[in-house]
C-alpha cells in the first residue's frame, strides 16, 4: 500500500517536532526535504502552504500546516499510539490547554524577547501573554506538578511543549530552570525522541546538530 503522509520539513526548523511525533505514532511516511529561501516560494510548495513555511503534513488529500495543528492532527489520527485523551474525557481540556499555551503565549513571549520587542507594562493587557515572566513562570508550575503535562500520562502536548522547552534550552532563549531542565531530561530520551533527531541530525553537519 502507497504510503498516505507526506511530511515537508528541513531539519533546521520546527519540523523537528513533527518529526518526533511521526516516530511516536509510528505511521510510514515519506519525508520531503525543502531548502529555505526560493524553495518555499514556489508555486508548487505554495499550493501547499500560501505562508510559504515548513512544515506540512499532506495526508491524502488532506493538508495541514501549522506544527501543533499537524501534532494535535497525528494525535487523533492514529488513536492506538495513545497521545491524546478521548474526546470524552475531561483530561482532553488540560490537553488541549497546554498544546494551545505552547502554540500562542509561549511562542509569542519566547519570539518576541529574541527580537528584543518589550512590551510596556501598561500594555501587557492588549497582548495575550502579558510578558515572558509570567509565561515562564506559568509553564514551570506546570512541568513540576507531575512527570508530564497530564501527570502520568504522556502525550503530543509533550511532544509540542516539551520540544519547544527542549529548543529553548539548547539556544538560551528561555531561562535555564532547574524544573525545565529535569522536565525535558524525562522526556529528550523517548525512543520516538531519538529516533526522530537522529534522523535529522544526519542531514546536518556536525557543529549544526541539536
Amino acid at each position: 500500500m502507497a504510503q498516505s503522509l507526506i511530511f515537508y520539513t528541513n531539519p533546521m526548523s520546527r519540523g523537528r517536532m513533527v518529526r518526533w511525533m511521526l516516530e511516536e505514532v509510528g505511521a510510514p511516511y515519506e519525508t520531503r526535504i525543502v531548502e529555505y529561501g526560493a524553495a518555499m516560494k514556489e508555486a508548487g510548495y505554495l499550493s501547499l502552504n500560501p505562508m510559504g513555511k515548513i512544515p506540512v503534513l499532506k495526508d491524502g488529500e488532506v493538508v495541514v500546516t501549522e506544527t501543533a495543528a499537524i501534532i494535535a492532527y497525528l494525535a487523533d489520527r492514529f488513536p492506538a499510539a495513545g497521545l491524546a485523551p478521548a474526546t470524552s474525557d475531561a483530561m482532553r481540556g488540560v490537553y488541549y490547554r497546554w498544546l494551545f499555551f505552547g502554540a500562542g503565549p509561549f511562542e509569542a513571549a519566547v519570539t518576541n524577547a529574541a527580537l528584543k520587542v518589550e512590551v510596556p507594562e501598561d500594555r501587557r493587557g492588549f497582548v495575550g501573554y502579558g510578558c515572558l515572566d509570567d509565561v515562564l513562570n506559568t509553564l514551570e508550575a506546570a512541568v513540576t506538578t507531575g512527570p508530564f503535562l497530564l501527570g502520568e500520562t504522556f502525550s503530543a502536548a509533550d511532544v509540542y511543549l516539551g520540544s519547544q522547552i527542549g529548543f529553548g534550552l539548547a539556544f538560551g532563549s528561555i531561562e535555564k530552570r532547574p524544573a525545565f531542565s529535569a522536565y525535558w531530561d524525562r522526556i529528550k530520551d523517548r525512543p520516538a525522541a531519538v529516533r526522530a533527531r537522529a534522523i535529522d541530525n544526519a542531514m546536518l553537519p556536525e557543529d549544526r546538530r541539536i
